[in-house]
């Protein structure tokens, strides 16, 4: 994994909602661009949450998924 695609899934307009999946199997969806933020040394991001903020090293991130537009035909998503 790496942060260009965290940023290209980040910077998509309009912004479509998107999942970083951690190796220890966390998961943290990303509902908005602002409660995420890439650090300028793009090793890190935060990840604003309800209850406060999780800083999350990008070796630890396996993968993203980001759906599809929805268009009612496409496979569900994997499970």
């Amino acid at each position: 994994m790496t942060v260009d695609e965290i940023l290209k899934a980040h910077r998509t307009r309009p912004f479509r909602p998107f999942t970083i999946h951690l190796a220890d199997g966390r998961t943290y969806t990303i509902r908005h661009p602002e409660f995420l933020a890439i650090s300028p040394t793009r090793r890190t991001v935060a990840v604003y949450l309800p209850d406060g903020l999780e800083i999350i090293d990008l070796f630890l991130v396996s993968s993203i998924w980001v759906p599809e537009e929805s268009s009612g035909t496409g496979p569900a998503r994997p499970q």
